[in-house]
């Protein structure tokens, strides 16, 4: 059976992509934050949580450990807890507000596969998923026929693009993992108020995919629910 950890799960994009895969028959670890609604949410898929913040080195840390001591391994590890950071004008930011973005979006990531690396490595078929997006795509957020090119989120934007640009050397770098990225589009989530078109169902159909693709599938991929992106 696939045993799949994912991020930032007791909600959103998370939680429908626990639920989805759950479904199809992984074991799923529903990791999360907050302990109240990370348990909450396990108990309603038929998950196990596992409290982690992305944030902490001792908290991914205990996480990995906690998953080596019931699992052994895991298979599929879905990066996906993200923050979005300030709207507007690029000329508010601070550095607290690039430092609080990047440590959940870029170096969360980095820190999460460091520390589930060794389980993944017990894995017969390992697999990364980064969730990033969009909006760290220069071209879409230059073509004025896209919802991209519409929003200023410059650090959410440029996290996602420090993401996907990760995903590439890791991709290359990591021997024997399948590594790549998934858009979900823009999905009604928490994080832009309900406001994305796309159902929770259809912005995590790009992770799922990924996640139960059999083996020698590609790595160094991003991809949306229609299909393939072009890295720019």
């Amino acid at each position: 059976m696939t045993i799949t950890f994912i991020t930032g799960a007791n909600k959103g994009i998370g939680r429908e992509t626990a639920r989805r895969l759950v479904a199809c028959g992984h074991t799923v670890l529903l990791g999360a934050r907050d302990r109240e609604r990370g348990e909450e949410a396990a108990a309603a898929l038929g998950a196990r949580f596992v409290p982690v913040d992305v944030t902490d080195d001792a908290s991914v840390a205990a996480a990995a450990a906690d998953v080596a001591e019931h699992e052994g391994r895991i298979d599929v590890l879905i990066n996906n807890a993200g923050v979005q950071g300030p709207f507007g004008d690029p000329g508010d930011l601070t550095a607290a507000d690039a430092r609080a973005v990047l440590d959940v979006n870029v170096i969360g990531v980095v820190r999460t596969t460091a520390a589930f690396l060794p389980l993944l490595r017990r894995s017969d078929d390992p697999v990364i998923i980064n969730v990033s997006s969009g909006m760290g795509s220069l071209a879409f957020t230059h073509d004025p026929g896209r919802p991209e090119s519409h929003v200023v989120v410059p650090l959410y934007a440029s996290s996602k693009a420090a993401l996907t640009m990760l995903t590439t050397q890791y991709a290359k770098g990591l021997r024997g993992i399948r590594v790549n990225a998934a858009d979900p589009g823009y999905t009604a989530t928490d994080m832009n108020g309900h406001s994305g078109p796309q159902t929770l169902t259809e912005g995590t159909d790009a992770i799922v995919a990924l996640a139960t693709e059999g083996p020698g599938a590609g790595t160094g991929r991003f991809i949306d629910r229609h299909g393939e992106i072009a890295w720019s």
